[in-house]
């Protein structure tokens, strides 16, 4: 790939004016429109009174609650640029009209952040469905993939031009690598070979000015780093990431085995947390436990006879057999573990290729890291934990490995040596969207789970994953124009840790004017 043309990039701009005025909105709209007509093509520019405006808008929104009325309010305009020009001309254009910038990859933001505002401000969506070309080079064992691209296209790219190598990132196909790979990019080939983000050799970026910087040695080491791993929407747009594929075998076994608490999932469970993280590191068993039952899913690098052989040995409790696990290629196995025995009758290209997902239910996430294992009794509890009207899950993901072998500030991310596993609380209930449903109160499944874990996961800070973005946790407060440092900390010490404060010097750097920004972008360090 070309690192001086990283990609065609659909831009698309909507502007969501929170308590401002209508004619406020349409001179703020009007000024940024003239300005990009003379860049970018007027076939591009779409307005609320096109067509195709408002299924764009809600192409890539994957959670209910922002479809409702509370909080999805129309945008003015969107625009969809086809190339990187078209990229340094809507940040130029904002800059100038006073019009600011969110950018959407996948539409999997936890808060929907990367395509709606909570903020009284007028702003717009880059929306990169279109950027999303992967260029494989086999020889090198590497890829050049496009912020736009989904995961699932990523991953048939490169299963087809490089049989024999792979990437670790994460298990849903829809997800958008711009997002992902912004916040660090976890999955279950993370314990062989790190994150996602760890394993980003170099990129292509625009930054606050509307410069175009196409690789790391444009950008310097500071950007570099920030952008592998800081989060996404605080210091430019990623147009383009280049990536060091990792070796994998012809066959890859994956199993799923799943126990009822009559079956002993507690105690398979309690001994999952010690057991995991320290098997070898070509093996890894993520958890979901809901519904009174623990579903343990796997990917080894290897053999169906080998890791029954090492689980019998190391993790008897799991009561593992042949019959339970199913030898694939790697690239069958990132389909069959999200879409199952679809791929028996599906192509593959069908399968991972395809964009669109129905809107799914009001959906809640939260996230905390463990460095303790819990006792057989509090787990007992959180499988027992009333649900009400909501229907909760809590997902596993098994660090050690690789993972613990990488230095805390090597990137951004700073969850690595002590980790047991990483929690993800996930919440879904029912609500009507369309008619306005109560989207703003939350059923209390996950927030008296994630109270009553509060003992038994890391503290000070308790730490978060930035993927699973959580609003709850904090947001910024602005004073001057700007984000401050000092509200930041309450969520980004989570996130980060002491990493936090070398992500706000460098975004002092690199947009002190604090251009791009939301209710969880970095904020500067004066």
């Amino acid at each position: 790939m070309a690192v001086s043309t990283p990609i065609a990039l659909l831009l698309t701009v909507c502007f969501v004016g929170f308590y401002v005025p209508v004619p406020a909105l349409a001179w703020f709209a009007g000024d940024f429109l003239q300005c990009l007509s003379t860049q970018v093509p007027s076939q591009l520019v779409l307005t609320p009174t096109s067509p195709s405006f408002k299924p764009l808008l809600v192409s890539s929104i994957r959670n209910a609650r922002f479809v409702a009325p509370a909080t999805a309010r129309p945008p003015l305009c969107i625009v969809t640029p086809t190339n990187a020009s078209h990229v340094q001309a809507a940040v130029r254009c904002g800059r100038h009209t006073g019009v600011r910038l969110r950018v959407r990859s996948g539409g999997h933001d936890n808060e929907g952040l990367s395509y709606r505002s909570q903020h009284p401000e007028v702003f717009a969506v880059l929306d990169l469905a279109k950027l999303h070309a992967v260029r494989v080079d086999p020889r090198a064992a590497t890829a050049w993939v496009d912020s736009g691209a989904t995961v699932g296209e990523l991953y048939y790219a490169v299963g087809k031009a490089a049989p024999g190598l792979g990437f670790p990132a994460g298990v849903c196909p829809t997800v958008g690598v711009g997002g992902q790979f912004s916040g660090g990019g976890q999955g279950l080939m993370m314990r062989k070979y790190g994150l996602s983000s760890d394993n980003i050799v170099d990129a292509a970026i625009v930054d606050a000015d509307g410069n175009l910087l196409p690789n790391k040695k444009a950008m310097g080491d500071d950007l570099f780093w920030a952008i592998r791993g800081g989060g996404g929407g605080s210091f430019g747009i990623v147009l383009s990431f280049k990536l060091r594929l990792v070796p994998v075998p012809p066959k890859v076994t994956f199993f799923s085995v799943t126990k009822t608490m009559e079956q002993g999932a507690v105690d398979a469970v309690t001994k999952w947390q010690t057991v995991a993280p320290a098997l070898p590191d070509d093996l890894s068993i993520r958890v979901v436990v809901q519904q009174r039952q623990a579903s343990f899913q796997s990917l080894y690098l290897g053999s169906c006879s080998r890791v029954v052989s090492t689980l019998r040995d190391r993790f008897p409790e799991l009561g593992m057999t042949p019959a339970d696990c199913r030898e694939m290629s790697w690239l069958q196995y990132v389909a069959y573990i999200y879409f199952g025995d679809a791929i028996n009758t599906t192509p593959l290209d069908v399968l991972l290729l395809n964009r669109t997902m129905p809107i799914g239910p009001f959906v809640k996430n939260r996230s905390d890291y463990v460095r303790k294992a819990l006792t057989n009794n509090t787990w007992n509890k959180i499988f027992t934990w009333p649900s009400a009207a909501a229907q909760g899950e809590l997902i596993l993901e098994p660090h050690g490995g690789r993972m613990a072998k990488i230095a805390d500030d090597d990137t951004p991310f700073p969850h690595r040596s002590g980790v047991l596993y990483n929690i993800q609380y996930v919440q879904f209930w029912k609500g009507n969207a369309a008619a306005g449903g109560n989207t703003s109160s939350t059923p209390d499944w996950i927030n008296t789970m994630y109270d009553y874990m509060a003992p038994f996961v890391t503290k000070n800070p308790r730490a978060a994953y930035a993927n699973y973005r959580d609003l709850d946790l904090g947001v910024n407060k602005m004073v001057g124009g700007v984000s401050t440092y000092e509200s930041g900390k309450a969520w980004g010490e989570r996130y980060f840790v002491s990493n936090f404060r070398r992500l706000a010097m460098i975004k002092r750097k690199v947009d002190s004017g604090d251009y791009f920004r939301n209710e969880q972008s970095v904020p500067a360090l004066f």
